[in-house]
């Protein structure tokens, strides 16, 4: 059977891995029914994805809703014999008899999509749906279906991950595995067609890489340049009014596995004041270290904050927020909520809250996009080898008593194919960064090389988002261990 393509639609913006995969395998030859399934966090697109390549391929879709089994299974049989083009409902008794159904649309005998949207909201109410689908994918079952491609997709992370995992009854059972991420902070730009470097790093400081933040969450309203990103905020961001003042709070209330959300609002708050690791966590909160495993487990099940581990000493570890909007609101917003909520307070607050962005939000975000530019942008003579592990560290003085922290530490391999230290960085946001910079980094690497993790030549890297001293600038073109990197070369340069 010859595969067809089918063209990405023009109002579609990057995504062409993502396309690519779906329409791969939406076309796929054979007379078997196949299961796939998409998952990612919420606001990425991943509906409009689907909902691209059903309508590109003539297939069906359905969209759960949070309902009983009797009302999800009316709704679908209404869905699929509209799909059908039959003229009275499906009045289906079980999942069993609507999966059998389902497995049947394709009968023109050319791959045909199904896609369930929101899955976890249907097995939520029907938990043994996963294994009706696992029989209806069955040898046995085989011989009277056709050749549907069936794609299960949610946003519920934990949930769609643990589909395919262990002994769930679909492992091994799936064509597809597809995780639609957030734009990085390039793309990001880019989308939002944000052309000031410092502009597009400060929105992302706030927004991220989430499509649905331009679209439909601000209707293309976006920072004009520098001296309108002041107001954007206000207008935009801290307005009562607009979907992304209470954004934050959403995100938290539609995760199914955060039961107690002001438990985990406040553990977020912790992370958000600069508590990276559990014990400080557990001192912000009042809170004994142990209570806090499972809520930090849940928090990074559904992709709410990230476990990372220290780049030199790997029984130490950091949590970080994944999401910016989060961040903001727990630094900026939830402080002053009860100000904001009055309109026309928001100017007031935004000014007010200028150091803490800084120092909380954007601060931590920049070294975050500069580990980011390190491990994907940056080219292998930037770091002088091919970087494969980018990560934050502590390294010990103990002549001086104290620690230095490393904002960016770079292994990787060197031309011969060892493995080593091959870059250490700071980045600071708002500084303009000079000599005495450069010799915190020299002594830094001093100490590695005592300890024979670093070598004389592993290179040091300044990321300053407000430009470096003339004196800094001609040392780096003279010497290439040192690289200078600014907002415009993590954007546009490597």
């Amino acid at each position: 059977m010859q595969r067809c393509t089918v063209d990405k639609p023009a109002e579609m913006f990057d995504r062409d891995f993502e396309w690519a995969e779906l329409t791969r395998f939406a076309t796929l030859p054979g007379p078997r029914a196949t299961l796939g399934v998409v998952s990612g966090r919420r606001r990425q697109g991943k509906t409009f994805l689907l909902d691209a390549v059903t309508r590109a391929s003539g297939g069906f879709m359905f969209t759960a809703t949070e309902t009983t089994e009797a009302d999800a299974l009316r709704q679908f049989g209404e869905a699929l014999a509209r799909h059908r083009g039959q003229p009275t409902p499906f009045r289906f008794a079980h999942w069993d008899e609507a999966i059998t159904e389902l497995m049947r649309i394709a009968d023109g005998g050319s791959p045909t999509v199904a896609v369930i949207d929101e899955f976890p909201f249907l097995a939520k109410a029907s938990p043994a749906l996963p294994s009706i689908i696992q029989r209806a994918l069955d040898p046995a079952a085989q011989h009277s279906n056709t050749p549907v491609r069936l794609l299960l997709c949610g946003s519920a992370l934990s949930f769609m991950g643990g589909l395919l995992a262990g002994n769930a009854p679909l492992r091994g059972r799936a064509g597809l595995e597809l995780v639609v991420p957030t734009l990085d902070f390039r793309l990001a730009a880019e989308f939002w067609e944000i052309t000031d470097p410092r502009t597009a790093l400060l929105t992302h400081a706030i927004l991220g890489g989430t499509p649905a933040y331009r679209r439909e969450f601000t209707q293309g309203d976006v920072p004009t340049g520098p001296e309108d990103f002041d107001a954007w905020v206000a207008r935009a961001v801290l307005n009562p009014a607009r979907p992304l003042f209470r954004e934050a709070r959403y995100l938290l209330a539609e995760e199914p596995e955060l039961h107690d959300t002001a438990l985990y609002h406040s553990v977020l708050a912790a992370i958000a004041a600069g508590n990276t690791a559990r014990g400080g966590i557990a001192d912000y909160l009042g809170r004994k270290s142990t209570d806090l495993a499972h809520p930090l487990s849940v928090l990074h099940d559904v992709g709410m904050i990230t476990h990372e581990a220290d780049a030199f000493r790997r029984n130490r570890s950091a949590y970080r927020i994944a999401e910016p909007l989060i961040a903001f609101y727990h630094a900026v917003m939830r402080p002053a909520w009860g100000d904001l909520e009055r309109p026309g307070r928001a100017p007031a607050v935004w000014r007010r809250a200028q150091s803490t962005f800084r120092s909380k939000v954007v601060g931590p975000h920049f070294e975050q996009v500069c580990r980011e530019w390190a491990r994907w942008h940056a080219a292998p003579a930037t770091h002088g080898g091919q970087a494969t592990r980018v990560a934050a560290g502590t390294v010990n003085d103990p002549a001086a008593k104290t620690g230095h922290e490393v904002d960016v530490a770079v292994h990787g391999e060197t031309d011969s194919g060892r493995e080593a230290l091959l870059a250490i960085g700071e980045a600071k946001w708002n500084d303009v960064m000079g000599m005495g910079h450069l010799e915190r980094l020299r002594r830094i690497r001093a100490l590695l090389v005592a300890r024979g993790t670093a070598h004389g030549t592993t290179r040091l890297q300044c990321y300053s988002g407000a430009g470096f001293t003339g004196e800094l600038r001609r040392l780096a073109e003279e010497d290439p261990t040192v690289q200078l990197i600014d907002p415009f070369r993590l954007y546009h340069g490597d």
